[in-house]
């Protein structure tokens, strides 16, 4: 690619540049969090904030051509749809389509950061920490088999929110809102995510899923700090992500 070629000088190429020197040496876990990166994590989400389906060429899906298929496992198109941007040691970067009423299921992100722009449409955001199991909690273990216990998950809602293309980046961190669940809400939605380091099970950083087990409503926007319990469970067998073309500017390094 020749150096005047206006792809080197897209809000996209600026983006990956940049989360690649934010995440080329994150702090980590339990280590304190540096001037220098936190300098850069702000750039980064400036450079989030400003981005829009028209600078990666998306054009917004109708809700009439947009409805969760209702066929079982793996028959019909795919509730969910992921464009791959470009993808390094240090970071992973694309964009998750939903159909209209589509949830990407609450799930983890081992030792991860993270960063989410809603690009059109809008999604609900519901966000939970792990906590320590620790004697004083205020929920009681739910009453399950022995066999089931060890994959309970004592946690904590932390907020619910929705966004929209006009508002600010979702921000995780590996520990705080690192699991999420994420909701259509009225129609079709996209968002640009950033994920450093990409997820790879050989490293440890697989994706989980869970559920929740205690009374808690989870897309209700009034519930904040709730302390919940979650239990691991296999991919729900309504969730799938297929591909499709990514028909941005391209990314280079």
């Amino acid at each position: 690619m020749m150096p005047g070629d206006s792809n080197m000088s897209s809000i996209v190429q600026r983006i990956a540049r940049q989360a690649l020197v934010t995440f080329r040496s994150p702090p980590r876990v339990g280590e304190a969090v540096g001037k220098s990166f936190l300098e850069n994590h702000s750039k980064l989400k400036s450079l989030m904030t400003e981005v829009r389906a028209a600078d990666l060429k998306l054009i917004p899906r109708r809700a009439e051509d947009s409805s969760p298929s209702q066929l079982p496992y793996h028959s019909g198109s795919p509730p969910v749809t992921y464009m791959h941007i470009c993808e390094t040691d240090h970071f992973s970067m694309g964009v998750f389509l939903l159909k209209s009423g589509a949830s990407i299921p609450l799930h983890d992100h081992p030792g991860m950061h993270g960063m989410l722009k809603v690009m059109y449409g809008k999604v609900r955001i519901s966000c939970f920490d792990r906590l320590e199991r620790t004697t004083g909690s205020s929920q009681a273990e739910p009453p399950l088999p022995p066999a089931q216990m060890g994959a309970l998950r004592r946690s904590v809602l932390r907020a619910t929110g929705e966004y929209t293309e006009e508002s600010g980046p979702c921000v995780l961190s590996p520990d705080r809102d690192n699991l999420h669940q994420i909701d259509a809400v009225d129609g079709p939605t996209a968002f640009m995510d950033i994920l450093a380091p990409p997820y790879d099970p050989d490293e440890g950083r697989d994706c989980h899923y869970y559920k929740v087990l205690t009374d808690s409503e989870v897309s209700s926007t009034e519930q904040k700090e709730k302390e919940v319990w979650l239990m691991e469970i296999s991919q729900p067998p309504d969730f799938w992500c297929g591909g499709e073309p990514y028909p941005g500017p391209e990314v280079c390094f």
